[in-house]
């Protein structure tokens, strides 16, 4: 049975614990916001029924099994998209935060310049270079790779750098014992440190996830049939704009949420210290 986690509030670790008066202030601010929110709600939905946006014709059509079977398989490429760069992402992410940590200066600091190089590129610009740049040279790529090497690239800058905050987060006398015991860095770096920094930012790469599922709606550019692009067919089909996004907007909600909860269990299984939304001390 795994440890039990040490949760804290996001309020907690950034605020100190607010006093009767503030709490009172927060309860009032409080209401008054849901009731704008409610507000605002009910004035979109009273828009959408004077322009005519919540008629059946514009809904029915997802009473059809067909329609669902078409966007499943649109679900499915934008999950093999989100796998397959994710997977690539944390690899390569790996490779450069080794390189970035490495002992060798040249080695480093050109680990250093790629890493942000990755990190402050837009995925849709190296996209774009994927999809115009690269065929002028003769180097031609599905549309998969196109839309999936572009995510990878720049999910990797990050992901190298959550790795090497874990390592730096692993306690220095870890390194300072293994070295009385005659061990090699490389080796203590695979065998003892390496192992702890993963448990550490597990929650921080699952997330990472969530990047890389948003960055998969740019594979519209390279006409890549993920679920956005053939949510566009259903728009052109059915002439249903708000209908189709508001469907796909909570599917890929639905996704983002399960992948944040799957970072929590994963925290909690290997006793990480999570910083979630209540003061509820999982089990």
């Amino acid at each position: 049975m795994s440890a039990p986690v040490d949760v804290m509030s996001m309020r907690d670790a950034l605020y100190e614990e607010p006093g009767p008066h503030t709490l009172r202030r927060i309860r009032i601010f409080t209401g008054v916001s849901l009731v704008l929110v409610a507000a605002l709600v009910g004035l979109v939905i009273h828009r959408f029924c004077v322009t005519g946006q919540l008629d059946p014709k514009y809904w029915s059509f997802f009473l059809k099994g067909t329609t669902w079977a078409f966007l499943g398989r649109g679900f499915l490429g934008t999950i093999g998209v989100a796998v397959t760069a994710g997977v690539l992402a944390l690899l390569l992410g790996m490779v450069f935060m080794f390189g970035r940590i490495s002992t060798h200066r040249p080695l480093a600091m050109v680990s250093r310049v790629v890493i942000d190089f990755f990190r402050g590129i837009p995925s849709l610009l190296l996209i774009y270079f994927f999809f115009l740049v690269l065929p002028q040279y003769g180097v031609k790529m599905t549309s998969f790779w196109m839309i999936c090497l572009p995510v990878t690239l720049t999910a990797s800058g990050v992901i190298a750098e959550v790795l090497r905050a874990g390592v730096n987060a692993v306690p220095k006398g870890q390194w300072e014992a293994a070295y009385s015991l005659g061990m090699r860095r490389t080796r203590i770096l695979l065998k003892i440190v390496l192992p702890q920094a993963m448990r550490i930012v597990i929650p921080s790469l699952i997330s990472q996830l969530v990047v890389v599922v948003k960055d998969t709606t740019l594979g519209y550019v390279v006409s890549y049939p993920d679920m956005l692009q053939n949510a566009r067919v259903l728009i052109t089909n059915y002439d249903a704009l708000v209908s189709v996004y508001f469907v796909i907007a909570i599917i890929y909600i639905l996704v983002n949420y399960a992948i944040n909860e799957l970072s929590v269990r994963l925290a909690r299984q290997s006793g990480t210290r999570v910083i979630g939304r209540t003061n509820e001390n999982p089990v």
